[in-house]
């Protein structure tokens, strides 16, 4: 007879206790960033990372195997990510982790290699893309760290190409100037040497980096600066608060410049915060946005029924990319389930099983990806859109899409 357990499973921040086989279940653990300084995207990021473990659990788990899950504010605290994960590999044999940031992700490259715990994380550091180590500019092999989307590196190199191209639309003279501005932290710093190495390449004049806290503050003496050095292109590598307090800040001081931004810089909420500063602001994205209607948009509006029955809760396309994020991960647990078992190496294997590949049912939503025992860019097609706040009413389109190059130089860096 088959002992039963009762096993809590969190879905949208609420404990739900299921009666089943301890041997038909799998655990993973999702860190998340719900208080701390990148709580402003990371509280939508992660809803949709709860939502579609929630979902894929209650519609058949991974083959009949019940998702079993657990999110864990750690509000970005490096520290409080070690112990979470450790306690995880201890206590709950977990098999697979859905993690955030740039500086946890990064210092726990070494223990996940160790276990053999696939991370995807929403920290899209270049230095996550080397499973070998192969380059020597990358900091150290990362075997079992995967994410969905474009690094930071690759995202910041396409938009500078956009940017080579505007400026000759423009009809600009001489060589253009780019600052990289953000914190000097490891996120923001991600894509700073790679992005202005490709700049200079280019055709660039790559200015000195200007650090803005990512806490909102004033930033007045930083736009200041910014706008003293002449600057044509400004990459902003902070999100939230911060964003909206350099825009703000620049608008009062008259700084002319075309603001780029990471990923997570560019989103209706910010858009709607920073007010008429926000015109053709240009920043990246690997999904379409909430209002598109791509094929497997109506799996992810299913999906965010999870925490909003009603279906009228706005989600952003941070919420998308986290459904991405926890579907290729369930996908690559089927295959493992079919092929040994569903362990942390059988999962990593499932990750190299297929090439440009969707998650079905999300079609038009994923863009098709592709990883090797060699290579961890998934993707190297950045969609590149404009923002514009337009008197309130946000107005988002795209304006580019680039395919970069997968040069050996640019792995893991």
């Amino acid at each position: 007879m088959n002992k039963r357990v009762l096993i809590g499973t969190l879905v949208a921040g609420a404990m739900v206790s299921t009666s089943l086989h301890a041997e038909e279940s799998v655990f993973v653990g999702h860190l998340a960033d719900l208080s701390g300084p990148t709580a402003f995207v990371g509280k939508n990021y992660a809803n949709g990372i709860r939502d579609a473990m929630g979902y894929i659990d209650s519609h058949g788990g991974i083959d009949g195997t019940r998702l079993e899950f657990e999110t864990i504010d750690y509000a970005y605290k490096v520290p409080q990510a070690i112990a979470s994960y450790k306690k995880w590999v201890s206590r709950k044999n977990m098999v697979a982790m859905q993690g955030w940031g740039t500086a946890d992700t990064e210092a726990l490259i070494s223990f996940v290699a160790k276990d053999k715990v696939p991370v995807y994380s929403a920290s899209y550091s270049g230095h996550l893309t080397d499973p070998t180590g192969k380059n020597p500019k990358t900091k150290k092999p990362a075997p079992y760290n995967f994410f969905y989307g474009a690094s930071y590196s690759d995202g910041c190199r396409a938009l500078v190409q956009w940017a080579a191209d505007d400026w000759k639309t423009r009809g600009g003279s001489g060589k253009p100037k780019f600052t990289h501005v953000g914190d000097n932290h490891p996120y923001p710093n991600a894509p700073k040497e790679a992005c202005g190495e490709y700049a200079a390449e280019l055709g660039f004049e790559v200015m000195p980096p200007i650090v803005v806290s990512m806490k909102p503050g004033d930033f007045k003496a930083q736009c200041l600066s910014l706008k003293d050095s002449k600057s044509n292109y400004a990459y902003i590598a902070n999100l939230g608060g911060s964003v909206v307090s350099l825009v703000k800040s620049c608008g009062t001081v008259g700084t002319d410049v075309q603001f780029m931004s990471n990923i997570w810089g560019g989103d209706k909420p910010i858009f709607e915060a920073a007010g008429a500063g926000v015109k053709d602001y240009i920043f990246p994205a690997m999904t379409p946005f909430w209002e598109d209607t791509a094929p497997g948009m109506k799996m992810v509006r299913e999906i965010s029924k999870m925490s909003d029955p009603s279906g009228t809760e706005f989600r952003t396309h941070h919420y998308i990319r986290g459904v991405c994020s926890a579907y290729y991960m369930k996908e690559a647990m089927e295959w493992a389930k079919a092929n040994g078992g569903i362990t942390g190496e059988n999962i990593k294997q499932g990750m190299y099983a297929r090439q440009n590949w969707v998650p079905r049912g999300l079609e038009g939503v994923c863009l098709p990806a592709t990883w090797t025992a060699q290579d961890h860019r998934g993707i190297n097609t950045v969609n590149i859109y404009k923002g514009n706040y337009n008197g309130g009413d946000v107005m988002v389109e795209r304006v580019s899409q680039v395919t970069l190059p997968r040069r050996d130089d640019w792995l893991g860096y």
